[in-house]
């Protein structure tokens, strides 16, 4: 008989009581799960009992954490950023941790594309007119003092930061368009650029000079944190546009939006930021609260995390969480593992 395995959901981003996750898992996995933000919500005894921890992205998991979960063998990450996951502190208890990179990668590229698209044809400023005034706004609509961002995408440079999974498709999906794509990567290897049929530079400030597109997909790392600041913003176009849907540390936020209010940037599309959900005095909320109002007005454009979702990328990510951890824990296989330079005698 099937030895019974117990797997624990601290912050569930699905409604249904694991519908997917019981299917793969089969009879012989007990499911505890939950849908909070905070560790100190979680039950001790389950936490204790649990032989996998299958975190979504709302759940820190550090020392603390850790200490509480001693029967805990593996984390999997229903998702692809692992920033809120103390990776050292899980390899020295022994936790492998593995992610699901491989889900979600269309929606977020296409969701670096609309973001692009909406502010260079000035979608939320005629939303905005028409949904005011639906019959004015056919007189006013084509003044360009309204929509300051409107420019022909075709021939115009697209600069991607990171060209992995999603880099790469987004690359191809600007190329469709007719945009001239650049990339930074110092990590991916030579010859990446002639594959996907992009130019490459190696330095980043060439490629903020150069474009007047930058979508950034990187992960949050020592290296990438506070990447794109006001020094950085500084060496871009005044009419650029900058895009994140990658991890929200990567940008400091206030001083992006003092380069759109000031005029050093044209504007900004962003999908993440560095708190979310964000706090009460960020300077995001004061300024979105009030944008119809501001400077930033038709220059920035925000999305609540929500670029990988639909509802097939959410059923992979659960789907793919569940096969590691099953893979792992049935047969000792891992994939994706994340946390391999710290990962001392696997549980």
């Amino acid at each position: 008989m099937t030895e019974s395995i117990r797997l624990l959901t601290p912050d569930a981003q699905y409604p249904d009581d694991g519908l997917i996750e019981r299917d793969l898992m089969g009879p012989d996995t007990v499911f505890d799960i939950f849908r909070e933000r905070e560790p100190e919500r979680l039950p001790d005894d389950l936490l204790a009992r649990a032989d996998g921890i299958v975190v979504w992205h709302e759940m820190p998991i550090d020392a603390a954490f850790v200490a509480r979960i001693p029967a805990c063998r593996i984390i999997a990450r229903a998702g692809v950023g692992f920033d809120h996951i103390d990776l050292q502190a899980t390899g020295a208890a022994g936790i492998p941790v593995c992610n699901t990179p491989d889900y979600g990668t269309s929606e977020v590229a296409d969701h670096a594309i609309a973001l692009t698209l909406a502010l260079r044809r000035a979608l939320p400023v005629y939303h905005q007119e028409l949904s005011n005034d639906p019959i004015g706004a056919f007189v006013t609509g084509f003044d360009t003092v309204h929509t300051p961002l409107v420019r022909r995408l075709r021939g115009s440079v697209f600069g991607i930061v990171g060209l992995g999974r999603i880099g790469t498709a987004t690359a191809l999906r600007a190329k469709a368009f007719g945009l001239d794509v650049v990339a930074y990567d110092p990590y991916v290897s030579a010859g990446t650029e002639i594959a996907v049929g992009v130019r490459r530079v190696d330095d980043l400030g060439a490629l903020l000079a150069e474009s007047d597109v930058v979508s950034l997909h990187c992960p949050l790392t020592d290296e990438t944190r506070g990447m794109i600041g006001a020094t950085e913003l500084a060496q871009m176009k005044s009419d650029a546009l900058l895009i994140n849907t990658a991890r929200g540390g990567v940008v400091d936020v206030p001083a992006l939006l003092a380069a759109i209010e000031t005029g050093q940037i044209g504007g900004a599309g962003l999908d993440v930021l560095p708190s979310e959900p964000p706090q009460p005095d960020d300077a995001i909320v004061a300024a979105y609260k009030n944008l119809s109002k501001s400077p930033l007005a038709g220059r920035l454009l925000l999305t609540p995390h929500s670029a990988w979702s639909s509802p097939e990328s959410a059923a992979d990510a659960r789907r793919l969480a569940m096969e590691t951890t099953l893979l792992y824990l049935r047969e000792g296989r891992l994939r994706n593992l994340v946390n391999e330079a710290f990962l001392v005698d696997p549980r």
